[in-house]
């Protein structure tokens, strides 16, 4: 999930440079979105194993 959200944001960055603003800002919400999926899903594992 992580590789996601880092791949989203690099497509985000890429737009961004190439002028396209609304490509950019919606790659950076999903890349957003996946990460704090990935910050929630990995409080979860560790607190399940302790």
């Amino acid at each position: 999930m992580l590789h996601y959200a880092i791949v989203f944001f690099i497509i985000a960055i890429i737009a961004a440079v190439l002028g396209f603003g609304g490509i950019a800002a919606s790659a950076a919400g999903i890349a957003k979105i996946l990460f704090f999926v990935f910050l929630i899903l990995a409080v979860v594992t560790f607190l399940r194993r302790a």
